[in-house]
């Protein structure tokens, strides 16, 4: 679920070129600083994003320097990554920046938007050295979710959309840009009204959640039973992923069972792994299969024990989104799908699980697929039943 700003192996200040004007992209930097991240003066504000961001970053800049925040914004150039991930070595690979500790333990807000240059800059590198880095940045990762969950930090992470992100969506730059808009809710004239509703309607959808000792999803080449007793049932309405839409918690960590095949094909640092199958036993991934891309489905299940072991479970809510763009912030609110994250729990749901990844992999129910909340049928076809909605 959450998607967590990446903090790059390098950051390096670059200018921006003058903006163009769209009322949509002001909407959408108000949207940020007022409702995603309530900016107060004297906050300090981290900004990371890439040249191609350009336009929302300056209208957010602009935001929050009306508001009194202190902010700071740090540009990622294309390519670096692949640099880094072929050139480095072994002890560069594990090394961590001082500069990410300190953004991690500093920063009240902290703003990361993906504009990519090129959607396939890692396709090529060996998948050990990432996982080498995951593992590595394992104290980061852990140290980013408790800052988050006691509130410490505020984080967000959006899209901008670039030709990259619409060619690999299937659309042009302008069906790409009416989608993400409207996925935010963005071509209305009040937005914030509109996420303010969406938490109303997540919120009685929690209350009932909050009373449920098991859930049970079933849909092609799926039966997975997961224990979520005990566990805070959290709503995520735009205030850490926007757009956003989906309600989580992290499951009970042995008592999540059976098997489950996952429909749309799971992205994770630019490598796309398709078909994914997973079996579960008292908690834990004892078999992983993959159409493509296994070899890198395993060395990330063998990044360290927590990465066998599911994080999160959510069911996406934005029925604003209604098809897969292979872009993980918008496809895991797909409105009735179900996601599991492997990894890393969020310690505000109560989950102990850790990790150093996070990596969520979607099922779509809207075809068929069921979802049972202690024997309960609650959602058929992708709709809640019961009012529940």
């Amino acid at each position: 679920m959450r998607r967590g700003p990446a903090l790059p192996p390098m950051l390096v200040r670059i200018g921006w070129e003058e903006p163009g004007v769209d009322p949509r992209i002001e909407r959408f930097a108000r949207v940020l600083t007022e409702f995603s991240l309530p900016l107060a003066p004297g906050d300090y504000f981290v900004i990371i994003a890439p040249p191609l961001a350009g336009d929302l970053v300056r209208a957010v800049y602009r935001h929050a320097v009306r508001k009194g925040a202190h902010v700071d914004v740090h540009g990622v150039l294309p390519g670096l990554r692949e640099i880094f991930f072929k050139e480095a070595s072994e002890e560069q690979l594990r090394f961590v920046s001082p500069v990410e500790r300190f953004l991690l333990e500093q920063a009240r807000h902290l703003l990361s938007i993906n504009a990519p240059l090129n959607l396939k800059e890692l396709s090529n590198v060996p998948p050990d050295r990432v996982a080498a880095t995951n593992a590595a940045r394992s104290e980061l990762m852990r140290r980013f979710m408790e800052r988050s969950a006691t509130e410490e930090l505020r984080w967000c992470t959006t899209v901008f959309p670039v030709p990259a992100l619409a060619q690999e969506a299937g659309m042009s730059v302008s069906e790409y840009e009416d989608f993400v808009f409207e996925a935010g809710f963005l071509h209305l004239d009040d937005p914030v009204a509109a996420w303010q509703e969406q938490q109303r309607r997540q919120q009685r959808l929690i209350e009932f959640l909050s009373t449920v000792r098991e859930l049970r999803f079933v849909a092609q080449d799926t039966d997975l039973r997961v224990g979520v007793a005990g566990r805070t049932w959290i709503s995520a309405h735009g205030t850490h992923n926007f757009p956003d839409g989906e309600v989580y918690t992290g499951p009970v960590e042995d008592q999540v069972t059976g098997t489950v095949r996952f429909t749309y094909p799971g992205i994770y640092m630019g490598r796309e792994v398709t078909d994914v199958r997973l079996t579960f036993e008292a908690g834990r991934v004892v078999e992983a299969k993959a159409a493509a891309g296994e070899e890198f489905l395993q060395a990330m299940l063998d990044t360290d024990e927590g990465a066998r072991r599911v994080g999160e479970i959510a069911l996406g809510t934005n029925y604003s989104i209604t098809r897969f763009v292979k872009n993980t912030l918008f496809d895991e609110k797909i409105g009735g799908t179900m996601h599991l994250a492997l990894g890393a729990s969020y310690p505000e749901t109560g989950g102990t699980n850790r990790s150093a990844i996070h990596w969520d992999l979607v099922c779509d129910l809207r075809d068929g697929g069921e979802v049972y909340a202690d024997g309960k049928l609650i959602l058929r076809n992708g709709r809640f039943v019961d009012g529940l909605w």
